[in-house]
């Protein structure tokens, strides 16, 4: 039992030491010009990403209409592909090969 007195006699000592100095002065808390460069590129990317997600959304929302309207299987995307043609509203976005 001694040694959970001196425990919490030591973590009173901790808790009621005086705070050491903390920094202050003309230039304590300005931001540098690299945090205003990191949010620009972090916009940047989320808008690139936004983007390229209405893309990908939009082709699809087209060919599964497109696929209900003449009853294919939204899933087959070369009969889609190949109906589409054939019908003259070929999808003019297609989609790149990685």
């Amino acid at each position: 039992m001694p040694h959970l007195i001196n425990a919490a006699a030591a973590v009173d000592l901790v808790l009621a030491q005086n705070p050491g100095e903390t920094p202050v002065g003309p230039d304590f808390g300005k931001a540098s010009p690299v945090g205003l460069l990191l949010l620009v590129v972090l916009a940047v990317v989320v808008l690139g990403i936004g983007y390229a997600f209405h893309r990908r959304f939009s082709r699809f929302r087209r060919r599964q209409a497109f696929a209900e309207a003449h009853g294919i299987d939204p899933f087959d995307e070369k009969a889609i592909d190949e109906a589409m043609e054939k019908a003259g509203v070929a999808d003019q976005r297609k989609k790149r090969s990685i």
